[in-house]
């Protein structure tokens, strides 16, 4: 996949360069910053345009305001982040469409940083909508796309945006492209993918592509349990996607590995005993918590092998610590796994964090829904108008 990238502009001295960001952080009840990461992502591409001599206008959204100015979700917050990690101004232009914005843009000087207020305050960020994005777009020379995390949503400053300034991919986009389609198109062997979560339906169409593109995919998580199902293996009363049953048979493949054996309880709670049961013994009343210790091995001995890795969606009931064992035994033997290792999604990157390996990861994607989208052979809305 060849891309129009922010290295191919010649000249940016004295430029207004719009930069669509992901800087939608968890924020506490205090609306503190919680985890910085997908700020700290954007801040190389900011840095090179910088050092060109542009001005860098950047533009992202938080939180789920729903159309509407909710100062919960304001980009205050993200703006402060930034000018502290870069140790520079950030200007926050508190409205989205004005003539007001366009002055002071004019007037931002050189090598500036402004941020326009969360794009989704206006309910055509979501619309798509052409004369928003017009509007947005005159506030710059150049526009890039730097937000891979939403790259997959057809929204006005994401995908509309492009049709009304040259459009180029940041920094932090030609990393993501580069290594999620390395995980597609790599021919080394043997290459593993190992899927979990709780939403199957999200998940079927990854998982028939990279049963086409891996050697082995790994299931877990809740989307295992309907697979189970589906398979008329008794799950006691697991969390499954009934709507879905008949979809998941359509994934049931030779290269697609269920769990052997699992941990159940009798309900969810931290409480309960727990014990180790094999796929076929499960009760009508047991509930699948994660993956057993021969289901654990028999992943790992896999992965020990392994040439790449690619891991998205947590593999047991990951809001009780004691079921979050699959996930960190999975999570060690990728990192000693010593060829290429990319991981994503929240909760697994929350995973990665907390057992302090984040770092030991090839690649941290910052996309969660992107990178499923990515990997089930789409050509992602925001990515689309930047192909060569």
């Amino acid at each position: 996949m060849k891309i129009k990238s922010i290295k191919e502009i010649k000249n940016l001295k004295g430029k207004n360069v719009l930069v669509r960001v992901d800087c939608n952080v968890p924020l506490n009840d205090k609306g503190q910053i919680v985890e910085d990461y997908k700020i700290k992502s954007s801040l190389p591409t900011i840095r090179h345009l910088l050092i060109k001599g542009a001005n860098v206008i950047l533009l992202s959204h938080l939180g789920r305001p729903d159309g509407k100015v909710d100062k919960r979700f304001s980009n205050q917050v993200v703006a402060k982040r930034i000018s502290k990690l870069l140790e520079k101004k950030v200007t926050l232009l508190d409205e989205l469409v004005s003539d007001k914005n366009i002055e002071i843009v004019k007037n931002l000087g050189f090598r500036q940083i402004a941020m326009l207020e969360n794009v989704r305050f206006s309910p055509a960020e979501k619309k798509n909508d052409q004369t928003f994005a017009k509007s947005l777009a005159k506030l710059g020379d150049y526009y890039v796309n730097d937000a891979f995390a939403v790259s997959h949503r057809a929204e006005a400053s994401v995908s509309a945006i492009t049709r009304y300034l040259p459009s180029y991919a940041g920094l932090l986009l030609e990393k993501e492209i580069k290594y999620l389609s390395k995980a597609l198109l790599s021919k080394v062997k043997p290459k593993v993918a190992i899927i979990g979560g709780a939403k199957i339906e999200t998940k079927v169409p990854v998982i028939k592509n990279m049963i086409k593109k891996m050697d082995y995919v790994l299931i877990g998580g809740a989307i295992a349990n309907t697979i189970l199902k589906a398979m008329d293996y008794e799950v006691g009363l697991s969390k499954i996607d009934d709507h879905h049953l008949k979809t998941a048979t359509q994934i049931i493949h030779p290269k697609l590995l269920i769990p052997i054996d699992v941990v159940v309880a009798k309900d969810f709670s931290s409480k309960a005993k727990a014990q180790v049961k094999a796929v076929g013994q499960i009760g009508a009343k047991d509930v699948i918590l994660d993956l057993g210790p021969d289901t654990i091995k028999l992943y790992s001995d896999i992965i020990k092998d392994a040439k790449l890795v690619v891991w998205n969606g947590p593999l047991g009931y990951f809001e009780v610590n004691r079921y979050k064992k699959a996930s960190q035994a999975i999570a060690r033997a990728i990192i000693n796994c010593k060829d290429d290792s990319i991981i994503g999604g929240g909760e697994t990157v929350q995973l990665a964090k907390e057992l302090g390996l984040k770092k030991k990861f090839d690649f941290v994607s910052t996309g969660g829904g992107a990178m499923l989208e990515f990997l089930e052979g789409k050509v992602l809305p925001g990515i689309k108008p930047l192909l060569k």
